[in-house]
């Protein structure tokens, strides 16, 4: 098993690290009650740390992966980049693809494309774990 591959274990792990410490986390504080319903900042800036260790992450794997030939393709050509010019790309890849945004403009090639539809389904699940998780904490409140 070579360095890259060791690599991509241990930012996965990170990840799902993250997400499952953001979905069973207990001691939130109370949500701030409001006129129409109720928001947590501290969720909501858990939820953005998830988020970017989530881009970040994948970004990474983009990275490590471009080196085994995995790589992005930028309008349908495959184009030399510097070693900063892949990480940009590949962060900003994982960006748009957690983000749901999709702008077409990278693609990615070989396995590049399960690793995607991992990571697109990790930004759609996030804000109804968001929401869950406020939900829960007043649910919790309401019952004391």
């Amino acid at each position: 098993m070579g360095i890259p591959w060791i690599v991509f274990i241990m930012i996965i792990f990170l990840i799902g690290k993250s997400i499952y410490d953001f979905i069973q986390y207990k001691s939130f504080p109370s949500p701030i009650q409001m006129k129409e319903g109720h928001f947590s900042l501290e969720i909501f800036i858990a939820l953005l740390i998830v988020y970017c260790i989530t881009m970040v992450g994948y970004g990474l794997i983009y990275f490590v992966l471009s080196f085994q030939g995995i790589v992005l393709v930028e309008h349908g050509e495959l184009r030399e980049v510097t070693i900063w010019g892949s990480i940009v790309h590949s962060i900003y890849f994982s960006g748009v693809t957690l983000l749901t945004i999709g702008y077409g403009d990278l693609a990615p090639v070989g396995l590049g494309r399960v690793i995607a539809i991992s990571e697109a389904l990790i930004g759609y699940i996030l804000p109804a774990a968001f929401v869950l998780k406020v939900v829960q904490i007043s649910s919790r409140d309401s019952d004391k």
